[in-house]
């Protein structure tokens, strides 16, 4: 499903227009984003959660010519399936 696809889901099943849809989801989305970018966790329930994760910096290897790389520290967001939507994903259903 893309963002817009959800927009128009949204829109479609509480009968609004499409526009304050949109509105909705860029809100929602920006609120998750800058709490990822502050460092924050975002739990949503019965589905998963968000964090960002820091990886410390190291020496690699280019897999081309072999030579030693210094790969810097970073931080990524991860995210993190509940059990809840695992089974429902391995069952096929969203049934309870």
């Amino acid at each position: 499903m893309t963002k817009s696809e959800l927009i128009d889901a949204l829109a479609e099943s509480r009968n609004i227009p499409r526009r304050t849809a949109e509105e909705v989801v860029n809100v929602v989305f920006d609120g998750m984003r800058e709490a990822l970018v502050e460092g924050g966790r975002i739990e949503i329930r019965g589905f998963g959660s968000f964090k960002v994760r820091q990886y410390k910096g190291y020496i690699g290897r280019n897999p081309k010519t072999g030579q030693p790389i210094t790969v810097r520290p970073k931080r990524l967001p991860v995210f993190k399936v509940s059990k809840i939507l695992k089974a429902q994903v391995e069952r096929g259903s969203v049934d309870g």
